[in-house]
């Protein structure tokens, strides 16, 4: 299996080939056919149209910040980007389509569930857009078409975070998941099960209604005092592990997948043990600038092969050095 390390480095070199080949070709614009000249993030390229259709569910701040990587992208690359979300699998399948129908230059989709949205993504493949992956799905969007992948691979990152809570002496771990369905979520929980190397408890919620998640969350610490950790796998989720472990009595910690600005000051101040950061704002950005590259001369980032963006882990030995960043919607 790929090493954390070997993982790490990968994303670093793909990264800094990405930005170096942004960075050099900021030489000017020039209009698209029909569209007023322009010189929008310098670029020598036309002005593009990128559709990016994700799974985000309403009001989760982690999609603010893919969001915010993939404008921060478009406008260095004078491109107008069309973002969409749904959480429903049929409904973010619908939203693809419309895309293609729109005719787009690009498009940029995450795959939880790659049954139901893969045959639509390789409808815009074999229509003749780029069409590139991100944060879910890693290991489907080759069998659809797709040019590149940027994410963490699910089973790594769990497994290294089992691996973590084994060194630091958990033994009755509870893995919080938010979206039934969605196999990035369930390959994250069998990676902390094989890593911890014991059982590791799935408990289902609703992640759209956070109220329900605090109160399921509690009646089931109530019931079960062994749960010395309960393993959210998104940050909003997490917050509200902490306040079911405290109304519920629980000494359970907390850690967690993924972090946004008020996670990032739960792990300063405590509240939240640590958490595995797979950089939502660079999956944005690269995907986005991935497909500029397409369109301006035919690149590809990573061979075709997936380009990793974590796993990493916040704590509180580092927090201090992303907290501005996440403040600013850019960790």
């Amino acid at each position: 299996m790929t090493s954390v390390t070997q993982i790490l480095k990968a994303a670093a070199v793909l990264a800094a080939v990405s930005l170096s080949a942004s960075a050099c070709s900021s030489t000017g614009g020039a209009p698209r056919p029909g569209d007023t000249a322009t010189t929008a993030g310098g670029v020598d390229t036309p002005r593009y149209v990128v559709s990016m259709v994700t799974h985000g569910a309403p009001g989760d701040t982690y999609w603010d910040l893919v969001r915010k990587g993939a404008e921060d992208a478009a406008t260095k690359d004078n491109i107008e980007l069309r973002y969409s979300s749904d959480p429903q699998s049929p409904n973010q399948a619908n939203l693809v389509r419309s895309a293609i129908d729109s005719g787009v230059d690009g498009i940029a989709v995450t795959l939880p569930n790659p049954e139901a949205i893969g045959p639509v993504a390789r409808e815009a493949v074999e229509a003749g857009i780029p069409t590139v992956g991100l944060n879910a799905g890693m290991g489907d969007y080759q069998t659809y078409g797709l040019s590149g992948f940027f994410g963490q691979d699910e089973g790594v990152a769990g497994t290294a975070a089992g691996e973590r809570l084994k060194a630091e002496g958990a033994a009755r771990v509870l893995c919080v998941v938010h979206e039934q369905g969605n196999t990035s979520q369930e390959q994250r929980c069998a990676g902390v099960r094989e890593g911890l190397g014991q059982p590791v408890e799935l408990l289902y919620v609703n992640g759209q209604d956070l109220t329900s998640v605090q109160a399921t969350i509690n009646s089931k610490l109530s019931q079960d005092p062994s749960i010395d950790t309960v393993f959210a796998l998104q940050a909003p989720v997490a917050l509200r592990a902490v306040e079911a472990a405290q109304q519920a009595g629980s000494p359970a910690q907390v850690v967690t997948f993924d972090t946004n600005a008020e996670l990032v000051s739960a792990i300063a101040d405590g509240r939240v043990k640590w958490a595995v950061d797979q950089q939502p704002y660079l999956q944005g950005y690269l995907a986005v600038d991935s497909l500029w590259l397409a369109k301006r001369n035919g690149a590809t980032l990573g061979g075709g092969q997936p380009v990793f963006t974590g796993p990493s882990f916040v704590d509180q030995s580092n927090v201090d050095t992303i907290a501005e960043a996440a403040k600013a919607g850019m960790r």
